[in-house]
Parts: structure tokens; C-alpha cells; sequence
């Protein structure tokens, strides 16, 4: 993973490494969990994830973080099925296996589990970054757009172990945001499902009484820092990092580029196989013919 990718892509880079395919249900904490930042995606959850980097907490989680471990997906969907299914449960054991290396998470999916998250961490803090709701509608459409297109979705039938995972969690996190499942129905309930979250996460802080710091983008690191403890992040020079600033539109529509070549290439690799094993069997079988 270059620089250059990192620049176009963000930590959706991740996917251009191969995935370790580790299985988080064996896994267990090794850092507390600090920040709990419950914003929607297309609020420069990218811009806090790499600030949460930079202020030093350890593998802040956002849905781009499955890209590097796509196995992710598995007990992803175990939460989203228990949450809104009533099919088995997800307490603090399963957080902490899922994101026990985590010390800060952003973005969906866990933005939609802030109480459960608040629930099993009691002593993180919790952050809310808020966007216009007018320019945060036309930001989730672009992405709504993306997430639908034909060629996504056919992709993630044909690549079920990649594509077709990735896409399951996306689909399953649009879905409990605005309570629909077609990309038309889905944008007519944006803005009242935007609205909603707030309200919800503002509601779930009071009543236990979580630290919450109401972030916009724009301001800089001062609120941040102050709210969390930490120190102005430097440069070996002393010189103020600049906050970082993920261009979200070029980065959305770059990253469903890659991932359609990506998934394409499994798909092409999948046939190949396939068409190997057929002949094989081919082969094997005319030879036992007598």
C-alpha cells in the first residue's frame, strides 16, 4: 500500500493487501477502548479516523477497517442480527473480540451500536460529529448510488466471499439507518433517518451520563484535544500537524472503482478454477471409460 493509494483511497487502501483473514471470535481486548465516535458515514468519519491515528489511539475502527480483515463481516452481521432480529446475543464478550485492538471507533457499523458500545465501555468517551443535513443528504446519495449500482450488486452474487460479505454489512447498516431497502425509498427517508440518529445518540449519552463532545469539522484540533486529554499533535519541528482532510465525494466514488476490479478479478479467478476442476473431472472420467 503506497502513499499515493493511501491519498486516493484512505484506509480503503486496505484492500489492495491481502486480508489475514483472522477470525475475531478467538480473539480478546489487549487496549481499552477511549473514544466512541457515533457520527453517521459522510461525516468525515475518514477525517477523525485518521485523527484518532495521529493522536496515538490504537486501530480506530471505521467501515473501511473491514477492508482489512474482510472475516469482519461474519460477526458483524451476529450483531446487526441480534440488535434487530432478536437472534442470538452480542454483549461485551463479542465487542471485545471484535474490536478488542481497537482503542477508538467511527463511521458505521458502530455508530449504530452506541448504546450497546456505551453499555459494554462505560469509561470511553463519547464524540458526535454533526454535517448540515442538507449537504449530508447529497453526500449519502452518492453513496447510496455507488452501494446499488447494478454492478455492485451483481459482483457480490458472484463474489460472495469478498464482495458479496462487504456488500451484506452495507446493505444491513442502510437498512437499519432508514428502515428501507430500495435505493429510491431509502433517499426519501434520508434526512428524518439522519435527524433520528442524533437525536437517539443524544438521548442514549444523557441517560448514562457519557462524556460527549458536539465536533464540527472545521474546527481544528483544540476541542478535540481539550476533550480528550491530548496534547496538540507536532512535527519533529514542533510544528502543528494540520488536521486531516479526507475529500469523501473523489474518495467514495475511487473506492467502488477499486473494489469492482478487485471483486471482478476474484470472480475471473473463480471461473478459471471452476473451468480447471471441470476439466479435470472431464479427463479423469474418459479415462475410466473401458
Amino acid at each position: 500500500m503506497s502513499e499515493q493509494d493511501f491519498a486516493r483511497l484512505g484506509n480503503y487502501a486496505l484492500m489492495l493487501q491481502k486480508s489475514p483473514a483472522i477470525d475475531r471470535r478467538k480473539c480478546m481486548r489487549t487496549v481499552p477502548m477511549e473514544v466512541l465516535s457515533l457520527g453517521p458515514s459522510r461525516t468525515g468519519t475518514l477525517s477523525m479516523q485518521r485523527a484518532f491515528v495521529i493522536l496515538g489511539y490504537a486501530d480506530p475502527y471505521h467501515f473501511s477497517s473491514i477492508f482489512g480483515n474482510v472475516k469482519d463481516c461474519d460477526m458483524w452481521k451476529e450483531a446487526f442480527h441480534a440488535k434487530y432480529h432478536g437472534r442470538g446475543s452480542f454483549g461485551k464478550e463479542q465487542w471485545d473480540q471484535l474490536l478488542g485492538h481497537c482503542s477508538a471507533v467511527t463511521d458505521f457499523p458502530c455508530a449504530y451500536f452506541g448504546p450497546e458500545l456505551m453499555d459494554a465501555y462505560p469509561e470511553a468517551r463519547a464524540v458526535l460529529v454533526e454535517r448540515h443535513v442538507d449537504k449530508w443528504v447529497k453526500s449519502f446519495g452518492t453513496l447510496i448510488n455507488e452501494a446499488y449500482h447494478p454492478v455492485s450488486t451483481i459482483l457480490g452474487i458472484l463474489d460472495p466471499t469478498w464482495m458479496g460479505r462487504i456488500n451484506g454489512v452495507g446493505y444491513a447498516m442502510i437498512t437499519a439507518m432508514t428502515g428501507q431497502s430500495t435505493e429510491r425509498q431509502i433517499m426519501r427517508h434520508a434526512r428524518t433517518s439522519y435527524e433520528k440518529h442524533y437525536q437517539c445518540v443524544r438521548e442514549e449519552v444523557r441517560a448514562r451520563s457519557v462524556p460527549l463532545l458536539e465536533y464540527r469539522l472545521g474546527e481544528g484540533w483544540l476541542p478535540l484535544c481539550q476533550f480528550l486529554g491530548k496534547d496538540i499533535p507536532q512535527d519533529a519541528n514542533s510544528v502543528e500537524i494540520p488536521f486531516p482532510h479526507m475529500n469523501e465525494k473523489d474518495n467514495i466514488q475511487a473506492v467502488f472503482s477499486v473494489m469492482a476490479r478487485k471483486s471482478l478479478g476474484n470472480v475471473l479467478r473463480n471461473v478459471f478454477v471452476a473451468a480447471c476442476v471441470l476439466f479435470l473431472v472431464a479427463w479423469i472420467s474418459s479415462q475410466l471409460v473401458f
